[in-house]
């Protein structure tokens, strides 16, 4: 099973609300759609998007690693000789972690095909169902309770709410606001995105300890690079601190495990340079006792159902952040995984399982 073709399309489709966060305001999800097909007729799809203030990565970045550097490097190789593939994908560039993200999810694709079953259970089979949370963007606190409102009454039971973009006293108060209207029995998450300093993170979130607002977990309070700053606050808070931004790399997880300078990761595909060095990162969280959770970028289903394969795939992983989907005013992508409200089920066809893509333009 030798590859023959790489293909990028550009594609981009508005949301339906803006997406805040501590570090930027999306409107619209562009990604570039990888499609790479085999002498055998199998055809295999990936996703990368943009997200320039986390990884670095641009349309322009992406596109000229994939056609540059990557095409050429796994044109005619056969994927049945697939380690050597991958283990290339993570030397021969560095960084470029969501074209190579992109792919490694349509190599995934294929491989799954090749042996006629679904990714998750080529990579593990753990469970074919998964949970959602559903985020709320960072905005007033009476907007942000409204929302909170709208996705309780959509059946959604865990929320994940942005905050960071103001002074702590701000945040607290959004907080408050949607405990308020929601009740206490809609498990929270707050989500910084490198927003507070750790003084700031460990004031805030003993506070909001204090209050009774039954915080399940802060992710990625301070800087990415701030690794003493994360453990600062793991060390001095009662509620499960989350690597996000902190985490790329195995070695960057290696430092965060071996340190103990959070409670949990969030792994995403994006940041990993796809599901080869996600496993990776996963494994070495399990060694040390450490859950997982799986989160992702403003992505179309293509990428959402990657990352969704390969949660589903593992005992470890426990959480899911798959919610970016449901904030697009259409779906371009015909199969892949299918919603339920919070409730996400894994195709049952090999492969990603998807089944046809509506496409713009492509290279």
């Amino acid at each position: 099973m030798k590859i023959e073709r790489v293909e990028t399309y550009r594609v981009a489709v508005p949301l339906i609300k803006p997406f805040k966060t501590a570090l930027r305001t999306v409107t619209t999800a562009e990604s570039v759609y990888v499609k790479i097909t085999c002498d055998n007729g199998i055809v295999g799809w990936g996703e990368a998007p943009p997200t320039v203030v986390i990884t670095g990565d641009s349309i322009l970045s992406i596109e000229s690693a994939i056609h540059e550097v990557i095409k050429p490097f796994i044109l005619t190789k056969s994927l049945l000789n697939y380690e050597l593939i991958f283990q290339g994908l993570r030397t021969i560039l560095v960084g470029n972690s969501s074209a190579k993200a992109a792919v490694d999810m349509a190599l995934y694709d294929c491989l799954a095909q090749f042996c006629k079953l679904p990714l998750y259970q080529f990579l593990g089979g753990h469970k074919k169902k998964v949970e959602t949370d559903f985020t709320v963007s960072v905005n007033g606190p009476e907007e942000m309770g409204e929302d909170a409102v709208r996705y309780v009454q959509n059946g959604f039971n865990v929320l994940k709410v942005k905050v960071g973009k103001d002074d702590i006293e701000k945040d607290l108060d959004r907080i408050k606001e949607i405990r308020n209207r929601i009740g206490a029995d809609i498990k929270l998450r707050l989500d910084a995105n490198q927003g507070w300093t750790p003084k700031d993170a460990i004031r805030a979130i003993r506070k909001l300890e204090d209050s009774g607002l039954g915080i399940e977990l802060v992710e990625q309070p301070v800087k990415a690079a701030d690794i003493e700053g994360l453990k600062q606050v793991t060390d001095h808070v009662e509620t499960l601190i989350m690597a996000d931004e902190s985490v790329f790399t195995p070695k960057q997880a290696f430092q965060v495990l071996t340190t103990r300078s959070a409670d949990l990761i969030n792994i995403k595909l994006m940041k990993a340079g796809g599901i080869y060095q996600a496993q990776v990162i996963n494994a070495l969280a399990e060694t040390c006792g450490v859950e997982c959770m799986v989160g992702s970028m403003i992505e179309t289903k293509i990428g959402l159902t990657a990352a969704a394969h390969f949660a589903a795939s593992k005992q470890n992983i426990t959480r899911y952040d798959f919610d970016a989907p449901l904030m697009l005013a259409k779906d371009n992508v015909d199969g892949g995984i299918q919603y339920n409200s919070r409730h996400i089920t894994l195709p049952g066809e090999p492969g990603l399982g998807i089944k046809q893509v509506k496409l713009d333009g492509g290279i």
